[in-house]
């Protein structure tokens, strides 16, 4: 708790019976220490009325005003300290504590440290610079962590995948249109992560606006039940494989979270070396193509209470595959 400033300030003395009155802002300290900072705020005001140029009476006032959270107020006291005194370490001490408590922690640090300049050995102002830096820094983690989670790149992570996709299509509209494919989904899929801590377990299916029967085949199918057991994922995976032949479909991306599956369970077995997200939650990101199989592992973890997925990290799909091969392999045009 701060702690107001003992001063001169003193009403006039009673000469009828001799005795001198209780100084205001003793009085205001009084109720202060007691948690009254309304009263003591008023009783450092009527202080400021007899003495209105000493810089103790305002360090007060900023002091209460600041547990009154009226921050502009106590700012503005504050300031009138330092011009009243303005080598006095307090007024920047207490100018450091109201900015704090507006959260502008760089300019709070730089104040502090300027009450340092002028009282090196203040042990309190030299543990509010060590608890601003940390804040500081909290701060700015928060901000990065809030600022990816807000501004979804996949496309920047895929850029050896885009160049290898481009050179296997050969035709550029039809590398465009799978590589957007594949980016839109993984985004989605992260968005939906960081908002809700899941995602669904589907398949995503690129349908040939040309041969497809959209009427008949829908480009989303949900599998929740493919993980279950190996019945179950060997059922679920003959459906999608016909699926995929009988709705024409180009390509496919099979979203799984990690915490569903029961088999298989493909992070399992593999060593470290293979696999090195231990146990963190996450999702699985399957491509599937007539030319091309990839596999990725999207990490999540809580930072700053907020859910953050990580990069994603390609792994050996001949080790890491969550559902065997959809589409018939074709050779790349030479």
């Amino acid at each position: 708790m701060a702690e107001a400033e003992k001063g001169s300030a003193t009403t006039d003395s009673n000469e009828g019976n001799g005795k001198e009155e209780i100084s205001l802002k003793d009085k205001g300290n009084e109720f202060f220490k007691a948690g009254n900072y309304l009263k003591a705020a008023a009783l450092y005001t009527q202080a400021i009325k007899l003495d209105p140029s000493n810089p103790t009476l305002y360090s007060n006032r900023a002091a209460a005003f600041l547990q009154l959270f009226k921050l502009n107020k106590a700012l503005a006291d504050a300031e009138t300290t330092i011009t009243l005194n303005p080598q006095w370490e307090k007024g920047y001490f207490r100018k450091g504590c109201v900015l704090e408590a507006m959260e502008q922690y760089d300019n709070a640090l730089a104040t502090f440290q300027i009450a340092l300049q002028y009282n090196p050995r203040s042990t309190e102002v030299s543990r509010k610079i060590k608890r601003i830096s940390q804040l500081a820094k909290e701060k700015k983690r928060a901000q990065e962590v809030e600022s990816m989670r807000s501004n979804v790149n996949m496309e920047k992570h895929l850029e050896t995948l885009k160049s290898e996709m481009s050179e296997m299509l050969g035709s550029e509209e039809c590398f465009k249109e799978m590589f957007s494919f594949l980016v839109e989904t993984m985004e989605t899929a992260v968005k939906s992560w960081h908002e809700t801590s899941k995602v669904d377990p589907r398949v995503y299916f690129l349908l040939d606006k040309e041969k497809t029967l959209t009427d008949k085949y829908a480009p989303v199918v949900n599998i929740d039940k493919a993980f279950e057991s190996p019945h179950t994922h060997g059922t679920c995976f003959s459906f999608l494989r016909q699926y995929a032949e009988d709705s024409f479909s180009k390509a496919a991306c099979i979203v799984v979270p990690k915490n569903i599956i029961s088999y298989p369970q493909v992070w399992k077995g593999q060593g470290s070396r293979k696999w090195r997200h231990g146990q963190h939650d996450g999702f699985f990101v399957q491509y599937e193509s007539h030319l091309m199989r990839k596999i990725w592992f999207i990490a999540s973890s809580n930072e700053k209470g907020q859910t953050l997925c990580r990069d994603p990290e390609i792994l050996d799909i001949s080790a890491h595959e969550v559902l065997p091969r959809l589409f018939k392999e074709k050779m790349p045009n030479p």
